[in-house]
């Protein structure tokens, strides 16, 4: 092999490189999500859906510690930071997290049933700590790398809001603000990412290392929502998991799709 086919893309064809795993392996090309936008999913498998979901939403702030334990630099732990604020809120107001479970009470789920994880699906746990560790593990490029999943996001959270507010009766702003508030804070954390990786992938090696650590993240999407059909889609509950009827505050025909 020529020395020059190890030489490192250009930042702009490292880019491309980046984004077209996004257009080929990001979970909004997974057909649960097609049928949830749709109006096709059940109140059952709404509920399905946001009782693991949280455990990856959950997760996002203890991964982002993971991360800022292991930084030398004072600087990157403060625009760090605001991603595990954006996410756990203040003390007593605001944040991803208790977005996330108002969502949970609107399609009539106990929020705190579903911030136990008790009815968390085993893949979904399985493949959300993976990640968890992925970050703690793996090199600081690596780990970065595999947030860039947010370079795609807004695309989802838009669809998402127009398809639930279309077809769901618990859809109001105050259930979706979750999704609104990602709209801007998931462009504000991926700006900084995606500059950190294109800065710091300066060979061909730590830029397939990159790539890699990206794909990754989309499998650890991907594979949630696997679980999700396999189990409330197909039918095939495993145990320990969530059944319709479990952890609810009103009567599932309140909630209706």
């Amino acid at each position: 092999m020529k020395l020059a086919d190890h030489k490192p893309l250009s930042r702009a064809d490292f880019h491309d490189r980046l984004k077209r795993i996004g257009v080929e392996r990001y979970h909004d090309r997974h057909p649960f999500h097609k049928r949830l936008h749709s109006g096709e999913c059940s109140p059952d498998e709404v509920r399905a859906w946001v009782v693991n979901r949280w455990q990856y939403q959950s997760r996002i702030p203890m991964k982002d510690a993971a991360f800022m334990s292991r930084l030398d630099d004072p600087q990157l732990r403060r625009v760090w930071r605001s991603r595990i604020e954006d996410h756990d809120g203040g003390v007593d107001e605001g944040g991803g997290i208790r977005r996330w479970l108002a969502l949970a009470q609107a399609v009539g789920l106990d929020p705190d049933y579903v911030a136990s994880g008790v009815g968390v699906l085993p893949a979904t746990r399985f493949a959300v700590d993976a990640y968890v560790r992925f970050v703690r593990d793996m090199p600081l490029l690596d780990a970065v790398a595999a947030s860039l999943t947010e370079m795609f996001a807004p695309k989802i959270h838009a669809e998402r809001i127009e398809g639930l507010l279309k077809h769901y009766d618990f859809a109001d702003e105050t259930s979706l603000s979750y999704f609104r508030n990602r709209l801007t804070e998931a462009r504000k954390d991926v700006e900084f990412g995606l500059n950190y990786v294109l800065d710091h992938a300066d060979t061909l090696e730590k830029q397939d290392a990159a790539a890699a650590a990206l794909t990754f993240k989309t499998d650890v999407l991907w594979a949630q929502l696997d679980a999700l059909w396999h189990g409330y889609v197909q039918g095939n509950i495993p145990p320990g998991a969530w059944h319709p009827g479990e952890g609810l505050v009103v009567r599932p025909e309140m909630v209706g799709a």
